[in-house]
């Protein structure tokens, strides 16, 4: 038998495509090829299992090897095998994947999608890095003579009598001189680790040696020899195909470690499982967070039918889930194809759905059934959920029911809960609830203990994302807005329509207004002489609540850039009715009252964290002059 021939494929490019376009990355050619011969082997089992094949299965396996002299790449499998007329259909007809026929042919067999290799496109992904591909196979069916397939990445082709004495496929790969990277046993080890850990079909990669006991000697002392054996790179137990009853909290901690060495344990998990409208398995964990918006990318692991795929899983979960670490497996999910692709397809679309659905049910129903330990997680997984509700309406209305809001005296309240403790203290002149917060309750201490004075709560805000959540919880609950603490004195905060009476007159207040400009002498500082409570310190500084928030997301990249990079500007309320206020007046010295202005206005400054430089080294030789 010999024939030539041409490829039916619709352009003679396909190949560069295959290189530029559908693999991002040339070592998946390797994934490709064991994938496929896996595939064969579970096919054969498949037969075995239907009475269609009444032959010896053997120990099914998958074997790579490699030559560095003869510059070659051997993936053997011993499964279905193909005869001549199966090459022509499954390899040079690429519009016609092997899956096709097998689905139609045995559509009655109740898991027959799950073993359908995509033995066409896939295939091609071998000449990313070859100049030459070889097939030597033979067919399982009885009386089948083994064929030859070679191809120079060119559209021609040629078929003829083969030598493999045995069923399966080898498929050889002559590698190409910008490939001779993967002619290394270390790559072609870490690769198949990489994506193979889990794969259902023994997968074989050399030798290695190891270290056996051979009696004892003359002491009694135990002996050991180096033997030669298998290098298998798979065994590692794949616990997402298993149902939850059949695991131990030690086996999913055991997974996880093996996934993650280097990590702490996980808070807990949720265990995947649909079949319908999709197939989807998986574990998925919540790791402890840092508060510091270290965004654990990358870290959830994408695979079908047990091969790894990609940890690149931005369009399969929502962004505010990319903070979990975990595995996610659904023979659903087209691999290789372009983004816009994966970002249009309806399967990933529901997955997306569904995933976050299981996660939001999983929150609720941890916080229903042990409030107390829910509590004490939420400093490590309420910068999630708060992630998850700016960015995903459908976890919102799932959320708000066991969000936590946290106060300075770290009492925890869900969104209703918190409502009805401030609403009758914390309600403005206009019917609108304000909820005050603190981004960092030391340096705001000061605010804090004004407002509190008058019987105010306040939030404890201090994550990266609660600028973002603020504005959020705003637009979302009715007649409520969110002010920071020290956005104005505690007397404006929440204004109820109550106006203290000056002390001063008018002719008073210019007079002290003008001191302190003078004394300040700084543009971004709009001074206003206001009616405090006298227990008020004598200077406060304030940046307005929307300046200063908008200033904030800026700074975050949340394409506020034009209130980025308008400068600061503050206001300094002077309370009029403090006794300090009266000093100043009543000194007849102008250097005693610039002195005395100067200072409550550094204090001031200073219990924002604003007194820097040299205006902090005048203020401490000022103190240490009036001491």
């Amino acid at each position: 038998m010999k024939e030539k021939g041409t490829i039916s494929i619709h352009t003679e490019n396909i190949f560069p495509i295959i290189k530029k376009f559908l693999y991002s990355d040339n070592e998946i050619f390797l994934r490709e090829l064991v994938s496929n011969a896996a595939d064969a082997t579970q096919k054969i089992k498949r037969l075995a299992s239907l009475g269609q094949y009444n032959g010896e299965l053997g120990e099914l396996q998958v074997d790579v090897s490699f030559d560095e002299k003869k510059k070659t790449i051997t993936i053997s499998d011993n499964g279905i095998g193909m005869t001549a007329e199966e090459i022509k259909k499954y390899i040079n007809q690429i519009a016609f994947s092997g899956a096709t026929e097998f689905v139609e042919k045995f559509k009655d067999a109740k898991d027959a999608n799950e073993i359908i290799g995509k033995f066409g496109l896939g295939f091609y992904s071998a000449f990313m890095v070859s100049e030459k591909v070889e097939i030597q196979t033979l067919s399982y069916q009885e009386g089948a003579e083994p064929a030859a397939w070679i191809c120079d990445g060119s559209t021609e082709f040629e078929i003829k009598d083969g030598k493999r004495k045995t069923r399966g496929t080898d498929v050889i790969l002559h590698i190409n001189k910008e490939s001779e990277e993967f002619l290394d046993q270390f790559k072609i080890q870490q690769i198949l680790e990489k994506y193979f850990k889990f794969l259902t079909v023994k997968l074989v990669f050399g030798t290695k040696s190891e270290s056996v006991e051979d009696g004892e000697d003359k002491e009694g002392k135990k002996q050991y020899k180096t033997v030669e054996m298998p290098n298998v790179i798979n065994g590692a137990k794949p616990i997402w195909t298993l149902s939850p009853s059949e695991l131990t909290d030690e086996d999913y901690l055991q997974f996880y470690k093996e996934l993650y060495p280097f990590q702490e344990d996980p808070l807990f998990w949720i265990h995947l499982n649909v079949d319908y409208p999709f197939n989807l398995t998986g574990v998925l964990y919540f790791p402890k967070l840092k508060n510091d918006m270290e965004f654990q990318r990358n870290k959830i692991k994408l695979f079908s039918r047990q091969v790894f795929i990609t940890d690149e899983v931005k369009d399969i979960v929502p962004e505010f889930l990319m903070l979990l670490h975990g595995v996610i497996d659904s023979p659903d999910i087209p691999l290789n194809v372009s983004r816009s692709f994966l970002q249009a397809d309806s399967n990933v679309k529901k997955i997306n759905s569904y995933i976050t659905k299981k996660v939001a049910e999983k929150l609720g129903e941890l916080f229903k059934k042990d409030r107390e330990g829910y509590e004490a997680k939420w400093s490590d997984i309420g910068l999630f959920v708060k992630y998850g509700m700016i960015s995903e309406e459908k976890f919102y209305e799932k959320a708000k029911d066991f969000a936590l809001f946290t106060n300075t005296e770290k009492k925890n309240f869900t969104l209703e809960e918190y409502k009805n403790k401030v609403k009758d203290t914390q309600t403005d002149k206009d019917g609108n609830l304000i909820y005050l917060y603190t981004v960092d309750p030391a340096k705001q201490d000061g605010f804090i203990q004004s407002a509190t004075k008058k019987g105010y709560d306040v939030l404890l805000m201090d994550t990266p994302i609660d600028t973002h959540f603020v504005s959020q919880m705003e637009h979302k609950l009715e007649k409520t807005q969110l002010k920071r603490v020290d956005s104005a004195t505690a007397d404006k905060l929440i204004d109820k329509g109550e106006k203290l009476e000056h002390v001063l007159s008018d002719e008073q207040s210019k007079q002290v207004k003008e001191i302190f400009e003078k004394a300040i002498n700084k543009p971004a500082y709009q001074v206003e002489v206001e009616a405090l409570s006298p227990d008020e310190l004598p200077v406060t500084v304030t940046m307005d609540e929307f300046m200063r928030r908008m200033k904030d997301m800026a700074a975050m990249g949340g394409g506020m850039s034009f209130y980025g990079n308008m400068p600061d500007s503050y206001k300094v309320a002077i309370n009029g009715n403090h006794k300090l206020v009266n000093k100043i007046l009543a000194s007849a010295d102008e250097k005693e009252q610039s002195e005395l202005a100067k200072q409550a206005f550094d204090l001031a400054l200073l219990s924002q964290g604003l007194l820097t430089g040299a205006d902090l080294t005048a203020f401490v030789n000022r103190s240490v002059g009036l001491i």
